[in-house]
C-alpha cells in the first residue's frame, strides 16, 4: 500500500511538472494532440455547407485549409502529423465532391471553392461550370469571405492541402511551354522525383528551402499571375507566406514527407522571425 501511494505520489508530481513548465502533449513521448472539433454549416442558396475546424493542441500560428473534399489523402496525411506537432485545420465537408453545387432562386450554380477568392474568379468558375448571375456571384462572393474569416490575420503561413490526378497536374504546367509558365517567378524541377508531387508557394525563403530539400516547387509570380481566383493568388497580392503541398492521391508517404519538412522549416522560421514575411517576393 505504502508503494502504491507513493506512486501516486509521484505521478501527480510529474503531471503537476509538465503542466507548470509549459509542456505540451507532443513533449510527451508517445503522446498524440486530440483535436478539438468545432463545424460551422453556411447556408448558400438552398444548400448548407459544413465546415470543419480540427485544433490540434495550442499551436494557431500556423493553419491548415483543404477545399476540395475529394482530396481525402492530404488530409489524412496532414492531421496524422498535427497529431504530434499541432496546428489547426480547416476543411470543407461536401460529399466527397470537388465542384459545389446549390440551388438559388430556382437555378442551379455550381462552382470550385478554390476560385472564389475575387469577384474575377468567381465569375470564371461559374462560366465554366454552367449558368452565371450577379446573385450568384454576391453569394458565393460571401461565403468566400466568410472562409477567409476563419484564417487569422496575423497568422505564420498558410497551408493548402491538395492532391492530383496522373499527368493532370504537375510541375510541368509550370516549365517553358506549360500552360502556367508566366505565373511562376522561379521553378525547380528534380528529374528523380514524380512530377505530379509539388509544392507551390507565394514565399520565396520556403521556395529556397524547399527546393534545397530536392522537392519540385514552384514560386508564385505573386504580381503577374493570372488572376483566377485561387488562395495562391489572393495571399500573394497581400503578401501573406502561403503554400500548397500537392502529391497525387494515395501517396501518403510522400505527402507526409513533405509536410512534415514543411513543418520543421515553419516551426524554424517562427523561432528567428515570428509574423508575416516582410517580402514574400
Amino acid at each position: 500500500m505504502k508503494q502504491l501511494f507513493c506512486y501516486i505520489i509521484t505521478f501527480l508530481l510529474s503531471t503537476l511538472s509538465y503542466s507548470q513548465t509549459g509542456l505540451n502533449a507532443s513533449s510527451i513521448p508517445n503522446q498524440k494532440f486530440i483535436p478539438a472539433e468545432t463545424s460551422i454549416t453556411y447556408k448558400l442558396g438552398d444548400k448548407k455547407i459544413l465546415i470543419k475546424k480540427y485544433q490540434f493542441g495550442d499551436v494557431t500560428n500556423i493553419i491548415c485549409i483543404n477545399l476540395h473534399d475529394n482530396e481525402g489523402t492530404s488530409v489524412e496525411a496532414a492531421k496524422s502529423i498535427l497529431e504530434l506537432n499541432g496546428g489547426t485545420l480547416l476543411k470543407i465537408e461536401n460529399n466527397l465532391q470537388r465542384i459545389i453545387r446549390f440551388k438559388l432562386a430556382s437555378t442551379i450554380y455550381a462552382f470550385d471553392p478554390n476560385r472564389i477568392f475575387s469577384r474575377a474568379g468567381i465569375q470564371q468558375t461559374l462560366k465554366k461550370n454552367g449558368k452565371i448571375s450577379k446573385e450568384a456571384i454576391i453569394e458565393i462572393e460571401k461565403f468566400g469571405q466568410k472562409l477567409l474569416s476563419l484564417i487569422p490575420i496575423n497568422i505564420n503561413c498558410v497551408v493548402a492541402l491538395h492532391n492530383n490526378t496522373e499527368d493532370g497536374f504537375s510541375i510541368k504546367n509550370y516549365q517553358p511551354g506549360g500552360d502556367r509558365q508566366f505565373d511562376a517567378k522561379s521553378v525547380y524541377a528534380n528529374t528523380n522525383q514524380d512530377v505530379d508531387d509539388l509544392a507551390l508557394t507565394t514565399d520565396s525563403l520556403l521556395y529556397e528551402k524547399m527546393a534545397d530539400k530536392g522537392f519540385n516547387t514552384i514560386l508564385q509570380d505573386n504580381n503577374n499571375a493570372f488572376k483566377d481566383g485561387s488562395l495562391s493568388i489572393y495571399f500573394g497580392e497581400i503578401n501573406q507566406r502561403y503554400i500548397n503541398i500537392e502529391t497525387q492521391h494515395g501517396k501518403m508517404d510522400q505527402y507526409k514527407e513533405m509536410f512534415e519538412y514543411l513543418l520543421e522549416i515553419l516551426t524554424k522560421i517562427n523561432k528567428e522571425s515570428p509574423g508575416k514575411p516582410e517580402d514574400s517576393q
